[in-house]
C-alpha cells in the first residue's frame, strides 16, 4: 500500500472544495464591517436601556419584565460573541479580537471565553458525536438508548422523563455555564487565567452590587432568577434545535466533512423573526460549513447549500420552528423508553 487515499475519499473531499468555490465566486465569504458595527452598536444600545430601567422603575412587575428583557439581551450579546469567536467580523491584529471577546464573554456575561471556544470547536469538528461532542455530554440528559442506561443516580431519573424536564432544566443552563467557566479556570487551561478570571469577577460585582444596592433585596433576588432564568432557557431555546435529535455518530464513522456537518445539523425555517431570535443560528447547515461567514449572508447562502446537496443525494433538513421542539422532545421520549419499562417491570415483579 502506497498510503494514498481512494479515489472514493478524494471525490468526497472535492465536494466540500467544489461548494466552497462557488460561495467564494458569489462573494459571501467577505467581511461585513458596517453590517457588524450596526449589530454591536444596537446590542450594546439594547444593553444600555435594560441597566437604565433598573435605575428608574419602582414597580416590582416592571423591573421582573425588564429581567426577561436582559434576559433576551444577554442572549444576543451571547450570538455576538459567538459571531466573533468564529472570525466573522475580525480584526487584524489579534490581540484586538481577543480583547473583544473577553469583553463580550468575561465582563458582560460572565462566561469564560476561552471555554465557551475551546467546547464549540470541538462540537463543530465533531458534530452530535457521541464520544467527541462536548454538546451530546449532558449530564442530566440521554441522546441514545446505550447512554441513557449507563445513566446513574439521579439522572437515570431525570432522562426517565426528560421530554418533558428538558425546558424545565433549561432553567439552569446559566448557572451551569458559569460553573463549567469557573471550573475551566481553576483548571488553569486557559491562555490568560488572571484577565479571565478578573473581568468574570468583575462582571459577578457589577452584576450583583448594582441591583442589590438599587433593590431591596427581596426584589434583587427575583429579579436574579428571572433574568438567569430566562437567559438560560431562551439559549437552550435556539441552540437545541440544531442538532438535537439529529443523527448521531461514533467511532468508525467515515463520513466525509460535508455529509458529517449537513446530516447531523437541522435548519430552522427562516423568516424576519426566527433570522432576528436566532442570531442567524436557524441556518445551522450553512453555518457549520463555513463558520466565518458573516451572519448576514447566511441567507444567501441557503439556497446554493440547499441545492448543492439536492444534486448529490445529501439529506438535508429543514423544519418549522415548533416541528423542530416536536422533534426534539419525541426523541427524547423515546431514549428514555428503556428506563420507564424497567420501571414498570419492577413494580409488576
Amino acid at each position: 500500500m502506497n498510503g494514498s487515499p481512494s479515489p472514493g475519499r478524494v471525490a468526497e473531499a472535492n465536494k466540500y472544495a467544489e461548494l466552497k468555490k462557488i460561495v467564494k465566486q458569489e462573494g459571501l465569504l467577505e467581511r461585513q464591517p458596517a453590517y457588524y458595527a450596526a449589530k454591536m452598536v444596537l446590542t450594546l444600545a439594547m444593553l444600555a436601556v435594560g441597566v437604565v430601567l433598573i435605575f428608574v422603575l419602582d414597580s416590582l412587575p416592571l423591573l421582573l419584565l425588564d429581567a426577561a428583557y436582559l434576559a433576551f439581551v444577554f442572549v444576543q450579546i451571547s450570538l455576538v460573541a459567538h459571531d466573533w469567536g468564529h472570525r466573522q467580523f475580525s480584526f487584524k491584529r489579534a490581540w484586538k479580537n481577543r480583547l473583544v471577546t473577553l469583553v463580550l464573554g468575561n465582563l458582560l456575561l460572565g462566561i469564560s471565553q476561552q471555554w465557551w471556544i475551546d467546547k464549540h470547536n470541538d462540537h463543530h469538528a465533531n458534530p452530535n458525536h457521541m464520544d467527541q461532542d462536548p454538546d451530546v455530554d449532558i449530564p442530566l440528559l440521554a441522546f441514545e438508548e446505550e447512554q441513557a442506561l449507563d445513566k446513574q443516580g439521579i439522572a437515570r431519573f431525570v432522562v426517565k422523563y426528560q421530554a418533558a424536564m428538558i425546558f424545565p432544566l433549561s432553567l439552569l443552563q446559566s448557572l451551569s455555564m458559569s460553573r463549567s467557566s469557573i471550573q475551566f479556570l481553576l483548571g488553569k487551561r486557559a491562555k490568560s487565567t488572571l484577565s479571565e478570571a478578573l473581568l468574570m469577577v468583575a462582571h459577578f460585582v457589577l452584576y450583583f452590587g448594582l441591583l442589590f444596592i438599587l433593590l431591596p433585596p427581596l426584589q434583587a433576588a427575583l429579579f436574579v432568577v428571572v433574568h438567569r432564568g430566562l437567559f438560560g432557557m431562551y439559549m437552550v431555546s435556539i441552540f437545541a434545535p440544531n442538532h438535537k435529535a439529529m443523527p448521531t455518530l461514533n467511532e468508525g464513522s467515515e463520513l466525509d466533512f460535508l455529509s458529517r456537518q449537513v446530516l447531523t445539523s437541522r435548519n430552522v425555517r427562516q423568516n424576519l423573526v426566527t433570522d432576528f431570535m436566532y442570531g442567524g443560528l436557524n441556518y445551522q447547515i450553512e453555518h457549520h460549513l463555513f463558520p466565518s461567514l458573516p451572519r448576514n449572508n447566511l441567507k444567501r447562502l441557503k439556497p446554493l447549500v440547499q441545492a448543492f446537496c439536492h444534486s448529490r443525494g445529501i439529506a438535508y433538513h429543514e423544519t418549522s420552528v415548533l416541528r423542530s421542539y416536536r422533534e426534539i422532545l419525541e426523541h427524547l421520549h423515546e431514549v428514555g423508553e428503556p428506563l420507564r419499562r424497567e420501571d414498570k417491570k419492577g413494580k409488576i415483579a
